[in-house]
């Protein structure tokens, strides 16, 4: 088995067509990331209403690549498809940030390559001392097998899911 974690300094390509089915296609980083600060209303807290527009609320300003991105030479998003991770409240279509800085620990959801498959999982230590990558979707398990990453022909962990987006 080989696994490897992907250095920070290296963006993931994806060498085949076998990729593609699954691949998020990652575009080199912009030279210059853009700020766009927005206003951000802290107090009162909405409490699913929308509160008054009025100035009076808006306390600062945030800029989204500021609240995502830790480490931007080191992370890059990533689109989910389908329901391995719901249980984790990462559901299908959500835009997930990754960074690869950040040295995978069981516990992390990562994202991984696995015998040429891309995945989101939670890297667990199982019984035993395994090492794997763990689906969280109760409803759906046997649908969803636990990946050993002793198993493995080979296997990448790309990075650490450090957030997520969610459009509806």
């Amino acid at each position: 088995m080989q696994r490897t974690l992907i250095p920070a300094t290296h963006t993931p390509q994806f060498p085949s067509a076998m990729f593609r089915r699954n691949a998020f296609h990652l575009g080199p980083a912009h030279p210059e990331p853009i700020s766009q600060r927005l206003p951000l209303i802290a107090s009162p807290c909405p409490q699913a209403g929308f509160p008054s527009p009025a100035a009076d609320y808006v306390e600062e300003t945030l800029d989204l690549n500021e609240l995502m991105v830790r480490n931007p030479p080191a992370t890059f998003f990533v689109r989910v498809r389908g329901e391995s991770m719901v249980d984790a409240r990462v559901f299908e279509g959500d835009m997930l940030s990754v960074d690869r800085s950040i040295e995978p620990r069981p516990g992390h959801i990562v994202v991984a390559s696995y015998s040429g498959d891309l995945y989101v999982k939670r890297l667990s230590r199982l019984s035993g001392g395994r090492l794997a990558l763990v689906s969280e979707n109760a409803a759906l398990r046997d649908e969803y097998p636990i990946l050993y990453l002793d198993q493995a022909e080979d296997c990448t962990l790309w990075g650490v899911v450090t957030g997520s987006v969610r459009r509806f």
